[in-house]
């Protein structure tokens, strides 16, 4: 699963005052004048200042003016950004799980890739994760390294049984750059589509 560690927009200044009419030190300066209670209310309120269509400015601008604030957690970094991939794919649950606990691994995911007994996966290409909880057929959390990367960051997958099908539920959470969270949606989204071509082949 190859990680492009690629922003779809520039983080600068320049190229948010573009999009989005303010600078990012002017919306730093906006969000503390409005005082907004936690992450999803300020979220929502740079939603409706600038009207977007999607989350990825409200969310940059959001996370960009934690960082210039310097608001961290326990372990010292910021919360940072949270991707979401789903798909649903035409058969049950049990197939969806194997295939990310067993052989069937390698045909989606790279095909170099291996989970071993210890709990460790890893893709081939240098990025993986150590499991944290496993719940058969249910949900697999690991703490996951992109390459690259030198910030540790957390997946929760989750399955779902829907009228026959299986929905998986990917958070890829506490990523530290906006590169790399767009990398990994663009390369989870990828491998999914692989995952659903080969499951329902």
């Amino acid at each position: 699963m190859k990680v492009d560690l690629r922003p779809d927009f520039d983080v600068t200044d320049a190229s948010c005052k573009e999009c989005t009419g303010k600078s990012l030190k002017e919306w730093s300066a906006v969000l503390d004048a409005a005082s907004p209670a936690n992450r999803r209310e300020a979220i929502q309120y740079i939603y409706g200042e600038i009207g977007a269509k999607d989350a990825w400015w409200p969310t940059t601008v959001w996370v960009e003016h934690e960082k210039h604030k310097g608001v961290v957690r326990k372990d010292g970094r910021g919360e940072g950004y949270n991707i979401c991939v789903t798909k649903t794919v035409a058969a049950p649950v049990s197939a969806v799980y194997a295939a990310f606990t067993g052989d069937e691994l390698k045909n989606w995911f790279g095909a170099s890739a291996s989970f071993d007994e210890q709990g460790r996966v890893d893709d081939g290409d240098g990025n993986g994760g150590e499991l944290l909880r496993v719940r058969k057929d249910k949900d697999l959390r690991f703490k996951w390294n992109t390459k690259g990367s030198e910030d540790e960051s957390q997946v929760d997958v989750m399955f779902a049984e829907k009228a026959g099908k299986t929905g998986i539920t990917l958070n890829h959470g506490r990523i530290q750059s906006r590169a790399e969270a767009d990398g990994l949606r663009r390369a989870w989204g990828e491998a999914f589509d692989r995952l659903k071509k080969n499951l329902e082949a």
